[in-house]
């Protein structure tokens, strides 16, 4: 028997489980990633690109519609908010409220003693 034969025929078990190792690891990471894909909603795409999931439908594009609709009324909604708050923080930095604020503690503090 040749003797660089011999050398890798004692590597032969380690080169195996290797590979089945390997094979393991890319198995279970693509049932892994298709999971994901599913868990959040990204189409799945078969060996040749054609997509599997999701199906366009008539119910699909409506539940779209809809929540586009929700979308823009919750972003208006948000910017009301958000100009409710603009004019508070106004009020509150105003220098005539401070005043009256400060005002209104020195009564309080001559109704303690």
């Amino acid at each position: 028997m040749d003797p660089t034969f011999a050398a890798i025929l004692e590597f032969a078990p380690w080169i195996i489980v290797g590979i089945v190792a390997m094979t393991a690891v890319i198995v279970f990471g693509s049932i892994h990633s298709t999971k994901l894909k599913i868990k959040n909603g990204y189409p799945l795409e078969g060996m040749w690109g054609q997509s599997l999931k999701p199906e366009v439908s008539s119910e699909g594009m409506e539940r779209v519609r809809l929540l586009t609709q929700e979308n823009a009324a919750l972003r208006a909604e948000l910017s009301s908010v958000k100009e409710r708050l603009a004019n508070v923080e106004k009020i509150v930095t105003d220098s005539g409220y401070q005043l009256s604020h400060q005002i209104d503690s020195l009564r309080d503090k001559d109704g303690v003693n």
